[in-house]
C-alpha cells in the first residue's frame, strides 16, 4: 500500500532552472531536478521554440530525475527565456549572451 501511495504522488520540481549569463561562443547549462522519475512529456524550449538533441543542443537525463540542457557555442541571438516542461510542471530561466568588446 505504501508503494502504491508513492506511485500516485505527483512529481514536483526540487530544484528549478537558474538564469545564466555567458559570453558569445561559450556553453550555457540549465538543470532541473524532479522529486522522482517517470514524468512523461519532458520538453525544453528557447523563447517558445522546442529544442531537440543535436550538436549544438545537448539534452540529457540522469536517473529520470535530473534533466540537463546544454547550449553550445551560443550567439547573441540565443538570449531569451529557457523553459523546461515535464507533464504539468514548468520551470523557466533567462539566458543572457554577452558580446565580447573588442575595445581594449
Amino acid at each position: 500500500l505504501l508503494l502504491l501511495c508513492h506511485a500516485e504522488e505527483a512529481a514536483v520540481i526540487v530544484s528549478g532552472l537558474r538564469s545564466t549569463d555567458v559570453f558569445v561562443g561559450e556553453s550555457a547549462t540549465f538543470t532541473c531536478e524532479l522529486s522522482h522519475p517517470g514524468v512523461k512529456n519532458v520538453q525544453w524550449w528557447l523563447d517558445g521554440t522546442p529544442l531537440h538533441n543535436n550538436l549544438v543542443t545537448e539534452i540529457s537525463e540522469q536517473d529520470g530525475r535530473i534533466h540537463t540542457l546544454t547550449l553550445n557555442d551560443v550567439a547573441c541571438h540565443d538570449s531569451g527565456t529557457v523553459t523546461f516542461r515535464a507533464g504539468s510542471l514548468i520551470s523557466t530561466a533567462k539566458l543572457l549572451v554577452k558580446g565580447i568588446s573588442l575595445l581594449e
